[in-house]
């Protein structure tokens, strides 16, 4: 009789078959359904994350778009107050020029009003004196000299100014070539896509870089660029005003003291024209009275020639009468008479020749 040989080893039996093939139809029916669910939730998520990613993408390029707005209005109103800056810089200068030659323009009335004192010091004697011109001469000096310490002063003030906004200006300029290039920049991230070939990852691209700033801050920074260029421009045109006030004070006030100047000259040169006349006529009425004096003197020593004669007369007569003999000497009315005619001639030769010498 046969023998039937047998594999050594555990047998299952059919229910243990059926139950395990049910366990292994079972489990993989779940891992077919976790799969599933996998697949479902990866499908999911792809959809909700490539709708993110869009809508991230979509959302920076908005920003970016914003930012370049605000950024290119920041630079026009950065350009358009630098523009205005400048153009107050080249009318500060030009006022500061036009006080420079108002400056310049007193030293010529300077230089005559300091000639015409030294002029007026070669007067002689009583010609020599202190009158309005000197005063108003002098009184010219003061008022040029205090004119040019003012005008001086408003230029120095106009050059401080356009320092300060030339400082300003170059802040103005530094923001604005910032701004400049921060534009370029969001210009070029927001030329990018996911197509371009430039784009690459980078390593730790989030990072905070050193220097930045907030929104806030950049703002202020801007803001005060500004509103400090505009200060300095309201200054400036401040300046400009005071400037032009005080330069048409300045020549009221040198025109005014030239025309007092000129004014005390007319009446000073009237005054020495008068002398001068009074003068005049007094020598010619002098001289008249001199030559007048002289023929008196003449007919003063004529008429002492013409006494001599009579004189010699009397006196002839009287000695003569001394010879009268014994009592004919008699001291009669013709002796009284010729005493008397002696007498009087003689007063009249001496009255005479005192009258010449008080002339002479």
């Amino acid at each position: 009789m046969a023998t039937l040989s047998s594999k050594p080893g555990l047998r299952y039996s059919v229910s243990d078959w059926a139950t395990n093939n049910k366990q292994i139809s079972h489990t993989a029916e779940n891992k077919r359904n976790v799969s599933h669910e996998i697949r479902q939730e990866g499908r999911a998520l792809r959809n909700e994350t490539t709708s993110k990613t869009n809508w991230d993408e979509y959302d920076s390029t908005r920003r970016l778009s914003d930012r370049i707005n605000d950024v290119t209005r920041w630079k026009e109103n950065l350009k358009a107050c630098a523009q205005q800056l400048d153009a107050e810089m080249d009318a500060l200068t030009l006022s500061k020029e036009e006080t420079e030659r108002a400056l310049a323009a007193t030293l010529l009335p300077l230089e005559v009003t300091a000639e015409c004192l030294n002029l007026r010091e070669g007067r002689r004697g009583m010609e020599l004196v202190c009158d309005p011109v000197e005063a108003e001469l002098k009184k010219e000096v003061e008022v040029i000299d205090g004119a040019q310490r003012i005008l001086q002063q408003c230029i120095d003030q106009a050059f401080e100014q356009l320092c300060r906004l030339q400082e300003a200006r170059q802040q103005l300029t530094i923001d604005l070539q910032d701004k400049i290039e921060a534009l370029d920049v969001d210009m070029s991230c927001l030329s990018l896509t996911i197509r371009s070939p430039e784009i690459s990852l980078k390593p730790n691209p989030t990072r905070v870089p050193p220097g930045s700033t907030t929104p806030q801050q950049w703002e202020q920074f801007s803001r005060y660029n500004i509103t400090r260029a505009k200060e300095e421009m309201q200054a400036s045109v401040q300046i400009r005003e005071n400037n032009s006030i005080t330069r048409a004070q300045v020549q009221n006030e040198l025109e005014a003291q030239r025309m007092t100047v000129e004014f005390a000259l007319r009446k000073r040169t009237h005054h020495e024209e008068q002398a001068y006349h009074e003068m005049q006529w007094q020598l010619k009425t002098t001289q008249e009275e001199i030559a007048e004096l002289e023929k008196d003197i003449c007919h003063l020593e004529e008429d002492m020639q013409a006494k001599t004669a009579p004189l010699k007369l009397v006196h002839t007569r009287l000695e003569n009468r001394i010879k009268r003999p014994g009592m004919d000497l008699c001291r009669d009315e013709v002796q009284f008479g010729l005493v008397d005619e002696a007498k009087q001639l003689e007063a009249t030769i001496l009255a005479l020749k005192q009258k010449l010498a008080h002339a002479q």
